[in-house]
């Protein structure tokens, strides 16, 4: 029986495969998964409904079983119908949950393009779609070694 947060069975499996500098993509419910992805990511559709679950609810559960060195979300635009005045709203969720995990990371922002090309890379191993609608809740972990 498994004692941390994440209990589905095939997440679970490609994490306990995955290494130092592996990366999780946790995916918002716009995020084109199918086409942007590692050559050899697996992808785990995780979207119930609209909303459900969340990109949060996916962190929290991931970080309770994994060691993760380094976290980068998609740089919000600043022009354009997706434009957003300062950070979006998850990242503050994303900051008290990775606060309450008992991690000292910062989220590291880079651009959409960059993003996508740092998703595409052959460390890549799993993507997680969610059915978060929330604007630029994308979430790429890099996964650290136990201490």
């Amino acid at each position: 029986m498994l004692r941390h947060k994440l209990i589905h069975p095939q997440i679970s499996s490609i994490l306990a495969a995955s290494g130092h500098h592996s990366t999780i993509l946790i995916a918002d419910g716009n995020y084109p998964a199918a086409s942007k992805r590692g050559p050899r990511a697996e992808l785990v559709s995780l979207n119930l409904m609209p909303g459900v679950p969340t990109c949060n609810q996916v962190l929290e559960a991931v970080l309770s079983a994994i060691p993760v060195e380094a976290i980068q979300t998609m740089k919000t635009e600043t022009e354009g119908p997706y434009a957003l005045d300062g950070d979006p709203p998850v990242w503050d969720d994303y900051r008290a949950t990775i606060k309450s995990e008992g991690l000292d990371l910062e989220l590291e922002p880079i651009e959409k393009w960059d993003f996508y090309k740092a998703v595409s890379t052959e460390d890549h191993v799993l993507t997680i779609q969610t059915a978060d609608q929330q604007r630029y809740a994308n979430i790429l972990l890099s996964v650290g070694v136990r201490m």
